[in-house]
């Protein structure tokens, strides 16, 4: 006789950003194991859990054997959580018990058989019949079982004796046995785990990653995840794949003719561009009048700012005339300062999307990628993640501008990174001189989307923003790092008033 399949529902994890890693949630009815060290988040995941079946009206029951109520009631108050709809069963040691404020029945994990305990923790369950259950953690049971063999037939146990009630659980391992035990892995519908990473400076990063799930196209890979007050909330590594729109072609000015000219009557929308130069040469208030220009428009824009404090900022764009406080107070500029020591690539890559598909950006401005560069690990998974972040705001619609600094102010360039390659235009600035002043030139070394100017032209910038002259042609190594114009002083820009 055949039996008909049908698909195991899925049901909410209560972690934001989770769900879309496992396709929908954990499989309603099912065991799923979330494994890591002490610290990574485990207990914050699984109440998470929990308190999301509670507003459904799901009843929930939390199993500790390896921590006491007050500790969990302090977790839970650290994210202003309660245990409304929580039934707690805790098994403490003795010296506890003669605390008489305890609230929970009590009961003596070290003085249990391990058969004996998993028969407390059967009756337990079986009197409350909860529809959501965690278990923790997997680890006492294994010290109690002192062989690999009892062990999982105790876990086997216990997995169908769970199921036959209809609960979905989660069992939580602190991986603190020698060896990495496997067999947890077979018996579990699904499997998580939690890692942490130390950097040699700023904050530790937090990522986790689905290893199985059975029946479900997961999202594989690591995915970067925090713990704040109100609980874990994960970020989804970027696939650009998934986020195709249609989008009206069309392009951006800056307001400026001859900068517009330069490039081909402006940047496309759909496209990134990479502004390269020294430091000092303009990179940032280039890319500001294009996000001034946008910003006039009433077009939506976001800027990140890695290498300059927020204030600062400000008062270098007030000082080029360009006053952003009215914009950011409408709501049309969302300036964030970042400080990569503290912020993973998958938070930097959420506020990236949530500034489209929230608040409508247009234009995203990433000052620069030395700082973003400092983000990540290695610069291969840099690439790797700037490709997909890249790929995403081009099938979004959005004029990308990137601005990277170039080691050295004169003579032989070099970048930290090459991302001319993904980049569908690129500028380049340099410094030069004439008439024994230093002075400012800009081209486009590459456009893909059309047509752009293949001369040279000066720049200033001003009070007034950025002013650029017409084209020159008078110019010697330009490409070695050291141009030297050899024409008439009257072609170059006057002074600004």
């Amino acid at each position: 006789m055949e039996l008909a399949y049908r698909p195991t529902a899925l049901i909410p994890t209560g972690v934001p950003g989770l769900d879309p890693i496992l396709s929908g949630g954990y499989a309603e009815n099912r065991i799923h194991l979330i494994e890591g060290q002490p610290g990574s988040g485990k207990t914050s995941m699984a109440l998470q859990f929990l308190m999301d079946g509670a507003k459904q009206g799901e009843l929930g029951l939390y199993i500790t054997l390896s921590e006491t109520a007050a500790e969990l009631y302090a977790v839970a108050a650290s994210h202003g959580w309660t245990f409304d709809g929580i039934e707690l069963f805790e098994l403490m040691p003795p010296e506890l018990s003669l605390d008489p404020k305890a609230q929970q029945t009590v009961l003596y994990s070290s003085e249990l058989e391990l058969g004996e305990t998993v028969q407390m923790v059967m009756a337990e369950v079986e009197r409350v019949k909860p529809k959501r259950l965690v278990f923790d953690s997997l680890s006492e049971i294994r010290l109690l079982s002192q062989g690999s063999l009892r062990y999982r037939r105790q876990v086997l146990a216990l997995k169908h004796f769970f199921l036959k009630l209809g609960c979905t659980v989660l069992m939580l391992d602190d991986l603190t046995s020698e060896q990495d035990d496997l067999n947890l892995h077979s018996i579990s519908h699904g499997v998580l785990r939690l890692e942490q990473v130390v950097a040699l400076y700023g904050a530790e990063r937090r990522r986790l990653r689905c290893i199985k799930m059975r029946g479900v196209k997961f999202r594989g890979g690591y995915h970067d995840f925090t713990i704040e007050r109100g609980g874990v909330h994960v970020y989804p590594r970027l696939v650009a794949a998934d986020h195709h729109v249609d989008y009206a072609a069309g392009v951006i000015g800056s307001d400026v003719p001859e900068l517009d000219s330069l490039v081909g009557g402006g940047l496309d929308r759909g496209t990134s561009t990479l502004i390269i130069g020294p430091s000092g040469s303009g990179k940032s208030s280039l890319a500001l009048q294009f996000v001034y220009a946008a910003l006039k428009r009433g077009e939506s824009a976001l800027a990140l700012v890695f290498d300059e404090i927020r204030s600062v900022f400000l008062r270098r764009a007030a000082g080029m005339g360009f006053e952003l406080r009215p914009f950011i107070d409408q709501g049309l500029l969302q300036l964030k300062q970042i400080d990569p020591a503290e912020l993973t690539p998958g938070e930097l890559t959420a506020r990236v999307r949530d500034a489209v598909e929230e608040h409508g950006a247009r234009i995203v401005v990433l000052d620069s990628l030395s700082g973003y560069l400092n983000a990540m690990p290695e610069e291969h998974f840099m690439m790797l993640q700037m490709h997909e972040m890249l790929s995403y705001l081009n099938q979004q619609g959005i004029v990308t501008i990137l601005v990277l600094a170039q080691h050295g102010m004169v003579g032989q360039m070099a970048s930290p990174v090459d991302l001319t390659y993904l980049s569908d235009a690129v500028i380049m600035l340099r410094f030069f001189e004439a008439g024994g002043k230093l002075r400012r030139a800009l081209s486009v070394l590459k456009k893909r989307t059309g047509h752009h100017e293949e001369t040279i032209r000066e720049y200033r910038i001003s009070a007034h923003g950025v002013s650029v002259g017409h084209a020159l042609t008078e110019f010697q190594g330009v490409l070695t790092g050291v141009p030297t114009y050899t024409g008439a002083e009257a072609d170059l820009l006057n002074e600004a008033p």
